[in-house]
């Protein structure tokens, strides 16, 4: 496990399997082994949504609820490996 701090409140955990973006103290983002990258569905502030925005670089991300980022820090044997997209 690697933690990096990429700027002001912005942090990137490399898992070896999945690398988490936080922003502030939250998980929001992650970019999983096959390389696709999924954002929350939760609306945190104006901020935060840059920082993720930011991180993302532009790139496509699948919208997933915050539990299933959640999830990527917990024991995979408890998650969902489904990353179905929110509406």
């Amino acid at each position: 496990m690697k933690l990096k701090q990429i700027g002001s409140n912005m942090t990137e955990l490399d898992m070896g399997f999945a690398q988490v973006f936080f922003s502030y103290e939250t998980p929001v983002a992650a970019r999983l082994t096959d390389g696709s990258l999924v954002r929350t569905a939760t609306k945190y502030s104006v901020t935060t949504t840059k920082h993720i925005n930011k991180w993302l670089d532009g790139c496509d991300a699948l919208t997933v609820p915050q539990d299933r980022i959640d999830c990527l820090l917990t024991s995979t044997s408890e998650c969902d490996s489904d990353y179905s997209e929110v509406a």
